[in-house]
């Protein structure tokens, strides 16, 4: 039997384009759905439905490889100041990138294409910073973990391969994402998820989280905390309910 988390803890995510918030639909820039121009008052009603970390992700950073939002995602770490742990993801490449949004407030950094094209740079940074603040975003569809996964033809090495190479690297957090569930509330995958937990990390869930049960079954197999996005922002999830329901 998996033993549940201590804690299981729910990042409310906060996608920006061009300075605005939005939701992609399985990944995919050319199907989003606009939330408005102020991250921040976003993120302070994150903060006053009862979240104690978000998901901040600069999906220009990501599809240009550089940081696109290092202002506005600085407002908002501010804003958030010690009350609100966040993580940043999104366009982080180098160790320099990397040591900028921690310098800046970032509890946690994530890395994607970047830890999967070259793994001994999240051991320089696991070595550098510790194991707490640096995850590894795996981004899944077909049983293959994918690096830049919205450009046509990219491909990627099997999830139990990736996983294994970053573990062996020091990686202890893993944020899971199957992209043909993220943001159509289509619920978890939990075979996946569960294949990742399998290794003894701390696995992040991520993609078509819709309800309070879909929070209870990820915990259940042994994730430490989901990622919910759309769900919150249409509303068919209420965050103050579900932080009370996971607590």
């Amino acid at each position: 039997m998996v033993s549940q988390p201590s804690r299981f803890e729910i990042l409310p995510a906060i996608d920006l384009i061009d300075g605005r918030v939005v939701r992609l639909q399985q990944g995919d820039f050319d199907r989003l759905d606009d939330y408005g121009d102020d991250p921040v008052a976003v993120a302070a009603s994150f903060e006053a439905a009862g979240a104690h970390w978000l998901h901040i992700v600069d999906l220009d950073g990501a599809r240009y490889g550089r940081a696109c939002h290092t202002e506005v995602i600085g407002r908002i770490l501010s804003a958030a100041g010690d009350r609100v742990h966040c993580e940043v993801a999104g366009g982080l490449r180098t160790e320099e990138a990397v040591a900028a949004v921690l310098r800046a407030g970032a509890r946690r950094a994530v890395l994607g294409t970047a830890a999967l094209q070259d793994p001994s740079l999240v051991a320089r940074l696991v070595g550098r910073f510790g194991t707490t603040r640096i995850a590894v975003a795996i981004d899944v569809r077909d049983g293959m973990a994918f690096g830049e996964a919205w450009r046509s033809g990219a491909d990627g090495p099997t999830v139990d391969d990736a996983v294994g190479r970053l573990v062996d690297c020091g990686v202890n957090i893993f944020e899971t994402t199957a992209i043909d569930r993220d943001g159509v509330l289509a619920g978890p995958d939990l075979p996946l998820l569960a294949s990742v937990v399998a290794f003894g990390v701390e696995v992040i869930a991520s993609g078509g989280i819709r309800s309070i049960d879909d929070l209870l079954a990820v915990r259940a197999i042994g994730c430490t905390g989901a990622i919910v996005g759309r769900a919150l922002y249409d509303g068919s999830l209420d965050l103050a309910k579900a932080v009370a329901a996971v607590a």
